[in-house]
């Protein structure tokens, strides 16, 4: 059956999307309206229902990236990627992992629509150029050149990652502990020298409009931010984009959302969600496949 087809893909599908379109909400419609393409085709007629499916989410969600485009480049404040919640095996395939970390989401935040698909679907998805090439509708000479011009642009400006597990959950700990201490020594301990700190709040409520970098000036600001809201908040950990995370409840709402970004030992970037809007969904668990062992079917 069509749906049966669709629902044994879907994590696939639904991981393809997101990391063309760093929006679980814009996956959500994107795994919708091929749904529907799928259901108005013939099973039967398909010989390879997972190439295909993945074929047709590759062009929606292209579709879909072109025209979000404008309205990101118009965002009040800094634009991250709507966070997902994920389970802690994410951690396990470290090429998921990094490729649905926030540092890289907005890296490829960078590239344009086909080289966003090219680079995810070859670098992260391991298909071939000319299996891409059948998905976009381009040549397999353009798609490498494509490619190589991608990567090079990834390669320059991706960051070091450590996937969430017990050492970065527990340096998240300590750091959390000392800012409602308000030991502002230990805090300066765990912090990268170049540490980056960026808030999105979506114009819709406080939040820092520019992203703060330096050890001194993030932690000044961290603390000021728990000054204010440590008495009404509850904090609970969980695991984000393949990231430790803290969640940030106000009247049992989740109020926002902190990714931690840690390598040896220091946090080197904070993510910090209040955009209403990306937290609506942020409850759920998103189950997430690179396709594992099975093979691309032309």
């Amino acid at each position: 059956m069509a749906e049966d087809a669709f629902t044994e893909h879907r994590p696939l599908l639904f991981t393809i999307a997101y990391e063309m379109l760093g929006s679980a909400t814009d996956a959500d419609d994107v795994l919708q309206e091929s749904y529907l393409r799928w259901s108005a085709v013939d099973p039967a007629a398909v010989e390879h229902p997972r190439a295909y499916l993945v074929r047709v989410v590759t062009r929606q969600a292209l579709n879909h990236l072109r025209a979000v485009r404008a309205r990101r480049e118009e965002y009040v404040g800094t634009w991250l990627p709507e966070p997902i919640r994920t389970a802690p095996e994410v951690s396990e395939d470290a090429i998921l992992a990094e490729s649905v970390s926030m540092a890289m989401l907005l890296v490829l935040e960078t590239l344009g629509p086909a080289e966003r698909a090219v680079f995810v679907l070859h670098d992260v998805f391991g298909y071939t150029h000319g299996e891409i090439a059948a998905s976009i509708g381009k040549s397999e000479v353009t798609v490498r050149q494509i490619a190589h011009r991608a990567r090079r642009h990834v390669h320059t400006r991706r960051r070091r990652f450590e996937p969430d597990s017990d050492a970065t959950r527990e340096i998240v700990q300590r750091f959390l502990r000392a800012a409602a201490t308000g030991e502002i020594q230990a805090l300066m301990d765990l912090l990268a020298p170049d540490v980056v700190q960026i808030s999105d709040g979506g114009g819709k409520v406080v939040a820092a409009r520019r992203p703060i970098t330096g050890r001194d000036d993030v932690a000044r600001f961290v603390l000021g931010v728990i000054r204010t809201s440590a008495a009404t908040t509850r904090v609970e950990h969980a695991t984000y984009n393949g990231m430790p995370a803290a969640r940030f409840l106000t009247g049992g709402e989740l109020d926002w959302l902190v990714a931690f970004e840690i390598h040896n030992g220091r946090i080197t970037g904070l993510y910090g969600i209040r955009n209403p809007d990306k937290l609506h969904r942020a409850e759920t668990v998103r189950p997430l496949d690179r396709g594992g062992h099975l093979p691309w079917k032309p």
